[in-house]
């Protein structure tokens, strides 16, 4: 069987057709769907290049097919280009075979309704949260209230329709956007086919699988003081990341004295303006913008200096650059937002979008060497869970209920 997958993603379409991506959604990510379908159908917005960067990877070929749809970058652009966008989406329809959005996604938003219209089961991967991306300070745009209740109103109405769920949180996306009926967490119980049938099949798995190269052997030893060393890892193509936060709470420290440095990985057009900001707060000397810097074993390079791992999101899912840190054995700390507070403990968390708040945490555990070895220890034995053998299992089991809930539904068709 095939199934026909849409999400938000952006990918690089080469002169001869083969589709690229960095390494968190190349080749790689989309074989774990073929440990259960017969071929995978990505319909994801195309970019077309001349050159591809070198230390992308290619992600189309055998039994991974890819259906462009025009690129387009924010709501006035999807807005201005949405006829042939909606054209693309909606010949990507499926005929048969099983379908999954990864959402939330307007990519989806559009598939969804063609789906639900002719009654065709289809399974959702929630990713993310509208309501935390259209949250004040996160985007600046006008209708920036409407698209939050719009969005946040279509997940939830995504979600009681599908036939089965699959979050990567395991309780705050659930919270938000429920599944119809019951939910069941297929690593914890086994249930027959049968006691499933009129039911959405819901769990939670992650899209994040360490690998034993992911994971520290020890954890290093906290400073007993200064120069102490933070990084953060995130796009910088919006101010989801709350980068600007980190800056500012940076300021605040230095004229407390304390003595840092930090390291910003991640590119996108708001890194001029940051910069600027480092530059007007008198930081510029103190943080490294390391720009785009390639997973795997470069990133982890970059992690492993850090005294501390600062991520002041406005916004997230589950953060894989969170528990890349934590599996390297290092303190952290973030805002409370989507799925951060199922990673760290509270006296982690502070509010996003303030700087004084997450400058005042920054000092209490720099500060304090024993609680930044606690913190390091619980983070490593934490980011274990999130091992490929504990993952497997639970997903292959959802993507067999859609499977099997597709093909009932083809048999009754044809009945």
């Amino acid at each position: 069987m095939e199934v026909t997958i849409a999400l938000e993603a952006r990918y690089a379409v080469a002169p001869d057709g083969s589709v690229w991506s960095q390494a968190g959604m190349a080749r790689g990510f989309w074989e774990r769907y073929l440990e259960v379908f017969d071929t995978v159908r990505i319909v994801a917005r195309g970019t077309p290049v001349e050159r591809v960067p070198e230390d992308w990877l290619v992600v189309n070929g055998k039994n991974i097919l890819f259906h462009r749809v025009p690129d387009f970058h924010g709501p006035w652009q999807c807005l201005k280009r949405y006829p042939a966008i909606r054209a693309a989406v909606r010949a990507a329809t499926p005929a048969h075979g099983a379908v999954i959005l990864r959402v939330g996604s307007q990519i989806a938003n559009i598939l969804e309704p063609q789906l639900h219209e002719r009654k065709y089961p289809y399974a959702l991967e929630v990713i993310g949260d509208p309501s935390e991306v259209f949250a004040p300070g996160v985007v600046d745009h006008p209708l920036r209230p409407f698209f939050r209740w719009h969005f946040s109103r279509h997940l939830r109405r995504q979600c009681l329709r599908a036939s089965g769920v699959a979050y990567v949180t395991k309780r705050t996306l659930q919270e938000r956007y429920p599944a119809q009926f019951v939910s069941v967490s297929i690593s914890d119980v086994d249930l027959p086919e049968e006691a499933l049938l009129g039911r959405a099949f819901s769990t939670h798995y992650s899209s994040i699988e360490l690998e034993s190269a992911h994971m520290a052997e020890c954890i290093r030893n906290p400073k007993m003081h200064g120069p102490y060393r933070l990084v953060t890892v995130g796009s910088l193509a919006q101010r989801y990341k709350g980068t600007d936060v980190l800056i500012e709470a940076m300021a605040r420290c230095v004229r407390a004295g304390l003595d840092l440095t930090a390291a910003i990985v991640g590119e996108g057009k708001y890194r001029p303006d940051l910069i600027a900001h480092s530059e007007r707060l008198g930081m510029a000397s103190r943080i490294q913008f390391l720009g785009q810097v390639t997973a795997g074993e470069p990133v982890r390079r970059v992690l492993d200096t850090a005294d501390l791992f600062v991520l002041p999101s406005r916004t997230e899912g589950l953060p894989r650059a969170l528990i890349e840190a934590m599996a390297r054995g290092i303190p952290c700390i973030g805002s409370a937002v989507g799925g951060i507070p199922e990673l760290l403990d509270a006296s982690e968390l502070v509010p996003a979008g303030d700087p004084e708040k997450l400058a005042a945490k920054i000092q209490e555990v720099l500060k304090d060497p024993v609680r930044m070895e606690t913190m390091a220890r619980r983070n490593l034995t934490g980011a274990k869970e999130f091992g490929e053998s504990v993952l497997a299992e639970r997903r292959r089991r959802f993507y067999q209920h859609v499977r099997d809930s597709t093909q009932s539904w083809e048999a009754l068709q044809k009945a």
